[in-house]
């Protein structure tokens, strides 16, 4: 992988008007000029055409990703979007991220086909794992450790567990790893350490462009 590290990943969920998204972009923009790692803003599907537009133009220091893609490739597969149809304009999705594997059941197999689409799209997978043995898919490079208990619950999981499963991760393979599970500016430090190498940042703590920036600020 390319990108400079920390990795510092916005999942905005199923959150934000195309307003509220420009809004967001032009708030952080000054900050994330500033920051040496990588940004990447993962917006609902309807927005990344503009906010690719928005950033590419403004030279703003931001890659995108998508918060999903489908199983399929291109065809008669109505409300599924292909990785084909968004790879010019993203780099990253996340992939099997536990709202997904729960409430719409992804189960390993349909999480094995993303992820080889999203490779041959040329797509960089996000992959998020619940624990140290959930099941990782070949060709994945970044795994984002999210333990269900952390999503939006504002109870993070302690920097001594993350670190044991980051160690248990890393000699399942030579990934890049990232934390996840309610990320704030006050914590953020105490996770991106040893073999952790960034955060995905949910909903709470990314859709309030000063918290995200507080994040952002406390990992330069």
């Amino acid at each position: 992988m390319s990108e400079r590290l920390p990795l510092l990943v916005a999942n905005h969920k199923e959150n934000d008007s195309l307003e509220e998204v420009i809004s967001w972009v032009d708030e952080i923009a000054e900050s994330a000029q500033r920051f040496d790692g990588t940004i990447i803003f993962c917006p609902s599907y309807p927005f990344l055409a503009v906010v690719y537009q928005k950033i590419s133009h403004d030279g703003i220091n931001i890659k995108l990703g998508s918060q999903d893609i489908s199983r399929f490739e291109r065809g008669n597969h109505t409300g599924e979007v292909a990785a084909s149809q968004i790879a010019d304009i993203v780099k990253f999705v996340i992939i099997g991220h536990s709202e997904r594997r729960t409430l719409l059941k992804e189960d390993d197999d349909v999480l094995k086909e993303k992820v080889k689409r999203a490779k041959e799209a040329g797509l960089e997978p996000i992959f998020c794992v619940q624990n140290e043995q959930t099941p990782i898919p070949d060709n994945v490079e970044i795994v984002a450790y999210e333990p269900v208990f952390a999503i939006g619950t504002g109870n993070p999981d302690t920097p001594e567990n993350v670190k044991v499963v980051a160690q248990k991760l890393r000699a399942r393979g030579q990934y890049t790893i990232l934390y996840g599970g309610s990320v704030s500016a006050e914590n953020v430090k105490s996770f991106v350490v040893d073999n952790v190498q960034g955060v995905l940042v949910g909903a709470t703590n990314s859709l309030d462009p000063q918290k995200f920036i507080g994040i952002l600020e406390a990992l330069k």
